[in-house]
């Protein structure tokens, strides 16, 4: 099995994180400026937009999520989500990923034919950033979940980070150092997922 394969195999969810991270921040940083460089986009728009916050700036990302849902769920369930998004602030930091949105738009009108399709493949290319990302991490021994809580909190986070107004918030990557292993997933068979035809 190659690098390759046991890294995308060895990649899980792990919800359980705490800020002792076995890596320098400036390697963390080197992966993310590296993979946003190097993974592809459709006719190479490079619309993906990364935001890396750390210490302060990763728990402000998590008061203003706990702030919003305090806004729009009853006490007992706000309870429950408080719990869960409190696990993400006591991670180490948290990765922003984004789409800006005027590169796409005007390939749009560049590209008439194809205009419905680039918001679609630009979101494609975001997720393989994600991916690249996370995979990457990974290796580096961090324990990685991804979130999403946009649009509810998109205005709110491009405020807080003076981020321009033609970025789109797409997800939200927590990572620190792994206190519990990734639990057992159910895979469907990959026969019921692959068709070969030869």
């Amino acid at each position: 099995m190659s690098c390759f394969t046991n890294a995308v195999t060895n990649r899980r969810s792990i919800y359980a994180l705490g800020k002792n991270i076995p890596v320098l921040e400036s390697e963390i940083i080197a992966v993310v400026e590296r993979m946003t460089k190097e993974v592809p986009s459709p006719f190479n728009i490079q619309s993906q937009r990364v935001v890396v916050a750390m210490d302060e700036y990763h728990e402000n990302v998590w008061d203003i999520t706990i702030s919003k849902m305090k806004e729009i769920l009853t006490a007992e369930a706000f309870s429950k989500t408080e719990q869960k998004l409190e696990t993400f602030k006591a991670a180490y930091g948290t990765i922003l990923f984004f789409e800006e949105i005027d590169i796409v738009h005007d390939m749009q009108k560049k590209f008439p034919t194809y205009a419905d399709n680039f918001p679609i493949w630009a979101s494609q290319a975001n997720g393989m950033l994600q991916f690249a990302i996370w995979t990457e991490l990974e290796n580096m021994g961090l324990g990685v979940n991804i979130q999403h809580y946009n649009p509810l909190i998109n205005v709110d986070i491009i405020k807080a980070f003076n981020i321009p107004d033609n970025w789109e918030l797409a997800a939200q990557m927590v990572f620190g150092e792994k206190l519990q292993p990734a639990g057992a997933i159910e895979k469907v068979p990959v026969s019921e997922r692959v068709k070969v035809f030869r």
